[in-house]
């Protein structure tokens, strides 16, 4: 999730297990253990295809993040005088806030490596869009009450509500993934499609419209599902894929690295005797947020090439497009 969504977060929480006298503290704090795991978007890992993949690793592992509380607790309950005059409720605050972190991030599309080192695929529940102003504002809210009113018995059991309340709406975002599910496994059967991969994730700033991405043998099905209008009816476009090129540079790393990391969900094209691999989970055809060039056309082979993200600018008719598909039946 975007930056202020973990930063309220972490405040709640840690506001909601502090003391009443140390409220304020707590929720700057709560703050700033809220961020922390995504200090590792600041490392340069080498390579484009490296930064992508590898932020959300180790600093969202729960291998990680369990005992780095821990220590992080044993030093401040030393160093810091509030965390020694209420040693538990701080132990709380800190542990649930760091690692609240990555379980809420794999709610959304990117992925989030919560097992590393494991070597298995980024989880990606995809239940949540990036940045969602209904789930900010309802933690966001109760921050507030605790900043301005840090001593009100009251503030905490607002602290709490935001908490409950923000957490209902995560439920419920589960609750509508999977009426979007019902509906793309009725639509695939009508196009006598079945047990093909399958991705769906909310469109941008709600939970309300969802893109549906599905894999096919030469290349991808896109379609949109609105829960106000649709009724069970939900319309793929088909879309292309450079399957020879795929194949043709199965062997190169970022290749790989990148088909691992979206479960296979990219599309490839070559564009100027490049081969760019985008992931289709985060955007819409044909404007997708992350796409790389990862090697160059070497007649017969591909020539690997230090990895270029590309530019990536937001479509505000594309944006528009989508908008009004909440609104009205169709693709």
């Amino acid at each position: 999730m975007d930056s202020l969504t973990q930063a309220v977060l972490g405040a709640s929480i840690a506001g909601a297990c502090a003391p009443r006298g140390q409220r304020r503290k707590a929720l700057l704090a709560g703050a700033a253990l809220g961020t922390l795991p995504d200090l590792d978007v600041f490392i340069d890992f080498g390579g484009a295809v490296e930064n992508f993949t590898y932020h959300r690793g180790f600093s969202h592992s729960l291998f990680v993040l369990a005992p780095f509380s821990m220590l992080l607790w044993l030093a401040l309950r030393r160093w810091w005088a509030p965390v020694r005059a209420a040693p538990l409720p701080w132990l709380a605050a800190i542990a649930l806030t760091l690692l609240t972190h990555p379980l809420l991030d794999a709610h959304t599309a990117y992925g989030t490596q919560l097992f590393w080192p494991l070597t298995v695929p980024p989880t990606s529940w995809a239940t949540l869009f990036i940045i969602d102003p209904a789930y900010t504002l309802l933690l966001l809210i109760g921050v507030l009450l605790a900043a301005f009113w840090p001593a009100r018995q009251w503030t905490n059991i607002g602290l709490r509500v935001g908490i409950a309340v923000s957490t209902l709406y995560i439920g419920w975002s589960w609750v509508a993934h999977g009426m979007v599910e019902r509906h793309a496994e009725t639509a695939l059967a009508e196009l006598q499609i079945y047990d093909a991969p399958v991705f769906m994730t909310p469109t941008p700033f709600n939970t309300m419209l969802w893109r549906v991405v599905v894999r096919t043998d030469d290349g991808y099905l896109e379609g949109y599902d609105s829960l106000l209008v649709d009724e069970d009816k939900l319309v793929f476009k088909a879309y292309s894929s450079d399957m020879r090129a795929l194949q043709e540079a199965s062997d190169v790393w970022a290749v790989e690295r990148l088909r691992w990391f979206a479960r296979d969900f990219v599309k490839a094209s070559v564009e100027d005797d490049k081969l760019v691999i985008s992931d289709l989970r985060m955007g819409a055809e044909p404007n997708y947020v992350f796409r790389h060039v990862v090697a160059v056309h070497d007649n017969p082979h591909w020539k690997v090439v230090p990895s270029e993200l590309l530019p990536f600018s937001v479509d505000q008719r594309a944006l528009g497009s989508v908008w009004q598909r909440l609104w009205a039946e169709g693709n």
